[in-house]
């Protein structure tokens, strides 16, 4: 079964500055992209789309140009800082066909998302460019998203992390994900979610929900590389992830593994 990793960051923060960093959170200084391709070639996946960690330009330009020359990236996801009067999309978004996306990073905006300047403008953008509009956002934040997408219905969305991330999969998560998913334009990432640490039977329950909302053609596998792997290994996160799916069919597994993440960043260059 060929394997897309939707979700891993390369970054190196000696040459170019990463603002949330520190030494203290358990992370390489380098997370480079030599490395990951080895743990992909290790774990039978054929290749991975980098979301970049930080919002430079600076960070944008280094992390195009490092896909740009590995066998395993090719496609990146931007990320977009709103501030008042940003053009919509950010200047870098046309600068390469390997950029296949932005993602608004906003858990700490409001639940509408009504105070994210430019992100109906950036939805525009991105829709007209065939590309995805990512939303890293917390789980009340989630009708949002399904807001956001009926506005905008030729805009792919997709949340990071089912929105959920390190976060309680409740009952509120699971409405909240419920009214994402209503919305045909909004897929999810299965990622950043720590099954290791949830345990199988909350894995599973968690995984059992997401695929009879959103179906195997909206949902993807992304590892979360490097952030996952502070307390397990690359194998560990994506034998986790195999071991907390539901019984799927041939066409589904397809789906689930590569077929949506090809679908909705397809590479172009």
């Amino acid at each position: 079964m060929r394997i897309v990793d939707a979700h891993v960051h390369v970054w190196d923060a000696d040459a170019v500055p990463i603002p949330w960093f520190r030494d203290d959170l358990g992370l390489p200084r380098q997370a480079a992209a030599a490395r990951l391709a080895q743990e992909l070639a290790d774990a039978g996946v054929s290749s991975a789309i980098a979301v970049q960690a930080a919002d430079s330009v600076a960070e944008a330009e280094w992390l195009t140009a490092t896909a740009a020359r590995d066998p395993y990236l090719r496609r990146v996801v931007l990320q977009y800082t709103p501030a008042p009067g940003r053009a919509a999309g950010a200047t870098a978004v046309a600068f390469s066909p390997a950029v296949v996306g932005v993602r608004a990073a906003v858990p700490q905006y409001a639940a509408d998302l009504s105070d994210v300047d430019g992100l109906d403008a950036l939805a525009d953008h991105l829709g007209a460019t065939a590309r995805t509009l990512e939303l890293l956002i917390r789980p009340d934040q989630l009708p949002a998203a399904a807001a956001l997408s009926r506005r905008h219905p030729d805009t792919a969305i997709v949340v990071c992390h089912l929105g959920l991330g390190a976060r309680t999969a409740d009952a509120a998560w699971l409405s909240a994900l419920a009214e994402a998913a209503s919305a045909p334009g909004v897929s999810a990432k299965v990622s950043g979610l720590d099954f290791a640490a949830r345990g199988a039977d909350e894995s599973r329950e968690l995984l059992r929900s997401a695929f009879a909302l959103f179906g195997a053609e909206r949902l993807m596998y992304g590892s979360d590389w490097p952030m996952s792997t502070r307390t397990t290994t690359y194998a560990e996160v994506l034998a986790a992830t195999r071991q907390a799916l539901p019984p799927l069919s041939p066409a589904e597994a397809r789906a689930f593994w590569s077929g949506t993440a090809d679908r909705l960043s397809p590479f172009t260059a």
